[in-house]
């Protein structure tokens, strides 16, 4: 693995042995978590598959600049992260966004353009507060550590399970996420809720992949499907599949589609 600096931002590159696809992938985490997340399986995996891997820690996550003030930042900083790295590739890569992530790349839409797109487990269009709603009937206790969470506070394990992953996952391997999650700036849940959500009709929208997973309590499948349909495709709901399709033992049934995709889509 690299890690490069992109100025003050830090960025996982895994890139293949011997020549490489013509468009990079560039992945945007969701929120409590920075770039580690994709390094677990997807950027290796996209090497092997011939594909040059990205993965930024935004603002205030990871490595990257700003942990010390992560309140102040808000969804048009972390799309501003991504049009600065995206810029500095070798070509326009192909955005991959995972739940806040999907947010910040449909944002970025709206003043910039893309070869294409995937949105995983992606915070819809009409915001978060549809997923929150639902949340606190299903699974009040959830939302609630959820909530302390990104006031700083640190959340129960079984919430990290709960909320992430539909397999019995192993204690090692939780332990290990937990201590790497981190809070998440008040001002983009804000901007994801209520103040800054998308406007299609600024948007260029390129070819679009929806991927959801179909246990996922967070971003549930049918708000998957309404984020597709917003868009004029089909989602695609991965069976066994929680809220974090990428690290999940059975990652493969959601990496696998993207590279399909991207074939058929000739990228």
């Amino acid at each position: 693995m690299n890690r490069s600096r992109f100025g003050d931002l830090e960025v996982l590159c895994r890139t293949p042995v011997g020549r490489a696809h013509p468009t990079p992938l560039l992945f945007v985490h969701g929120a409590y978590t920075a770039a580690w997340c994709w390094d677990e399986y997807f950027l290796s995996w996209f090497a092997e598959q011939g594909y040059a891997a990205y993965a930024l820690s935004l603002s205030g996550h990871g490595k990257s600049r700003g942990r010390a003030y992560l309140d102040s930042f808000s969804i048009a900083d972390y799309v501003a992260d991504v049009a600065e790295v995206a810029a500095a590739l070798p070509a326009p890569p192909v955005l991959v966004g995972h739940s806040m992530g999907g947010m910040v790349v449909q944002k970025f839409l709206e003043n910039h353009s893309a070869p294409g797109v995937v949105l995983m487990s992606s915070v819809p269009p009409q915001g978060l507060l549809g997923s929150a709603f639902g949340l606190a009937f299903a699974r009040p206790h959830l939302l609630g550590d959820l909530n302390r969470l990104m006031g700083g506070g640190q959340p129960q394990m079984e919430t990290l399970r709960d909320a992430m992953f539909h397999e019995a996952i192993e204690l090692d391997r939780l332990q290990r996420y937990y201590h790497l999650c981190q809070p998440e700036s008040h001002r983009a849940i804000w901007d994801m809720s209520l103040f800054d959500l998308p406007f299609l009709s600024r948007m260029q929208i390129p070819p679009m992949l929806v991927l959801g997973g179909e246990y996922d309590v967070l971003i549930p499948p049918e708000q998957v499907r309404m984020t597709a349909a917003r868009y004029g495709v089909k989602a695609k709901i991965l069976p066994g599949l929680g809220h974090g399709l990428m690290m999940e033992s059975d990652w493969r049934l959601a990496a696998e589609p993207i590279v399909h995709w991207m074939k058929e889509a000739g990228l």
